[in-house]
């Protein structure tokens, strides 16, 4: 962000803060053995902002200038990350963006240790604004309504001279789980409950439908083809998103890595052994997150989609999961499903000229 190729130290602030701005991609290596313990103790704690996520969507994707901000208190032990990036755009414009940001990351946002929160904010404030002839704007997207970042950052930002708008960007459907399974049938509108019902009596009523989760002992380099294949079969954007080279080294590196954690749900349903439909989903903190699918078009007549979500669902109430979040975007089914609105915002801030 800063300075290319090397690390630069802003001056320690009164509130006793070390700052360090990496500009290097070894600066994830460097920080390994100390970022997912600050991920845990963050009030953002997701899946979305662990070192395996970020690292590995700076390898694939490297879309600007590394602008990695650490925060240290007077111990120097690390209290807080902006994972931060410069993207400059065809007419030149810097903006300064969130690691992740905006396609593949359903999640962006900062970490750090709830008792240095304001510290945090100030101290990221201080290195955009020392910084400020290095970038044009700062456009920090998927940020949830509930994070201390939209109003601790936004005042920071403020107090330092920035001009701040937080802009609505789009919403997450989230179905809240408890009780058993038929509780949450229960919990459908009619007209969705009387329809869910009637999909899985058919799917009952099929013979050689199975679904399973790919668990450590399968093929996963198998099971990622078979993934992708359904992926690209779903929908022309799909297809198309697949195409990029970019986007499938990202899936992947990610299906091996978040495994490796537990944290991989890669489901399929299958018809006399061939795989129909797939969720390629997280489960991190008790919640599962459905990140992406892939659904056969030749056997549409069963909504694969509809009936393997229904096995997950009911796979997660059983596990005593307490979210089932459909993650960006408002299609229909995720409603149909019982799933209800919870919003992300972008913060947006410049330097009046």
């Amino acid at each position: 962000m800063f300075e290319s190729g090397m690390d630069v130290f802003a001056p320690q602030l009164e509130i006793g803060l070390k700052i360090e701005v990496h500009t290097t991609p070894a600066a994830f290596a460097q920080l390994e053995s100390e970022w997912n313990a600050l991920v845990r103790q963050s009030p953002t704690d997701t899946v979305f902002l662990t070192w395996e996520w970020q690292s590995l969507w700076w390898d694939a994707y490297q879309a600007g200038e590394l602008s990695l901000v650490t925060m240290r208190g007077e111990s120097g032990a690390l209290v807080g990350i902006a994972p931060w990036f410069i993207e400059t755009g065809e007419g030149g414009e810097r903006v300064v963006r969130g690691i992740g940001c905006v396609d593949v990351t359903d999640y962006v946002d900062m970490i750090y240790a709830p008792e240095y929160a304001s510290q945090v904010f100030a101290a990221s404030a201080h290195v955009l604004c020392e910084h400020a002839d290095r970038f044009d704007r700062i456009n920090l997207c998927n940020i949830r309504e509930e994070s201390a970042t939209l109003p601790g950052l936004s005042q920071a930002l403020r107090t330092a001279g920035f001009e701040v708008e937080q802009v609505f960007q789009e919403v997450c459907p989230v179905i809240r789980l408890g009780g058993a399974f038929e509780n949450y049938i229960e919990s459908l509108d009619k007209k969705n409950r009387h329809e869910l019902r009637r999909k899985m009596r058919i799917a009952y009523g099929t013979p050689d439908l199975d679904w399973h989760i790919v668990t450590p002992e399968d093929d996963l380099d198998r099971a990622a083809d078979q993934f992708l294949r359904l992926m690209a079969e779903s929908t022309q954007d799909k297809a198309v998103f697949l195409e990029d080279p970019h986007n499938v080294r990202f899936f992947r590196s990610l299906l091996p890595a978040m495994q490796r954690n537990g944290w991989l749900q890669l489901s399929f349903l299958t018809l006399a052994g061939e795989p129909t439909a797939s969720y390629f989903n997280f489960v991190y903190n008790r919640r599962v997150m459905v990140y992406n699918s892939g659904i056969s078009v030749s056997h549409g007549q069963l909504s694969p989609g509809i009936i393997l979500l229904s096995y997950l669902i009911q796979h997660a109430v059983e596990q005593g999961y307490t979210e089932f979040d459909f993650l960006r975007g408002n299609q229909d089914y995720k409603y149909r499903m019982g799933a209800v609105s919870e919003t992300l915002y972008m913060l947006k801030a410049t330097l009046p000229k």
